[in-house]
């Protein structure tokens, strides 16, 4: 059983690596650099890594990656510097996700491929009447002008939503959504609702990176879970009794 892990360089992304690891898996990394990886990761028999940008792979490159693996993560994400939100590209979600499911397609596997995408409270499940307050609407309004990685978060969840759609022949997914991300060493309980349950922007909740990597890597590898969240946008906070 092998997952690809995009974006697993990043915070959360490294955790989903080490959960899955955990749980049994085989798992494949596209990385620029592999630089930041632990050596016990490095060395790991049952990581493969490929260091490339995953834009700049090819289509013929990127459906071999593909090839074999019963579930794709994505942790993509914007660096928070000027560069890495106003620079190029300005899509990278978004293109990343399209062209992965492209990929699938082409594999057209036997078994339908699990894809998993993390998000943001900050973007509404247009598939559910999400109450959402005219202060918060504005916000986001202002979000899509002035910061193009909300955008993009938007657009690839969109792009499963509507192009992958609820009954794909060879694509099931799911998008994470976390709220106000934060580290902690070890994972303890949270909460998962089908959708936000205090604005994402002037009531945030908190939630652990490492709660994230779990739930994720719960949905990768219990299939009684992924059946309840498949096709949904299911989000994650960490119990009350942890953060106010």
């Amino acid at each position: 059983m092998t997952t690809l892990i995009i974006g697993a360089s990043g915070a959360t992304g490294m955790l989903l690596v080490e959960q899955l690891l955990q749980r049994g898996h085989d798992v494949k990394i596209i990385v620029r650099t592999a630089n930041s990886f632990l050596e016990s990761i490095k060395n790991n028999k049952n990581v493969t890594i490929i260091q490339a940008s995953i834009l700049d792979l090819s289509d013929a490159e990127m459906t071999q990656h593909v090839k074999g693996c019963i579930s794709i993560a994505s942790c993509l994400g914007h660096n928070m510097s000027f560069k890495g939100i106003y620079g190029k590209p300005h899509r990278l979600v978004t293109d990343s996700t399209r062209r992965l499911c492209r990929a699938i397609k082409e594999n057209d596997p036997k078994v339908p491929v699990k894809f998993v995408l993390m998000n943001t409270t900050g973007n509404s499940n247009r598939d559910l009447s999400e109450k959402i307050s005219f202060g918060q609407k504005c916000i986001i309004l202002l979000l899509r002008f002035l910061l193009p990685p909300h955008i993009d978060n938007e657009q690839a969840a969109d792009f499963l939503r509507t192009e992958i759609g609820q009954n794909n022949k060879v694509i099931e997914w799911v998008a994470v959504r976390p709220d106000g991300l934060v580290d902690e060493r070890e994972v303890t309980e949270y909460e998962i609702h089908p959708s936000p349950t205090r604005s994402a922007i002037f009531d945030a909740g908190r939630v652990s990176r490492i709660n994230v990597s779990s739930f994720m890597a719960e949905l990768i590898t219990d299939q009684d879970l992924w059946m309840k969240w498949k096709g949904q946008m299911p989000v994650i906070y960490s119990k009350a009794s942890i953060y106010p």
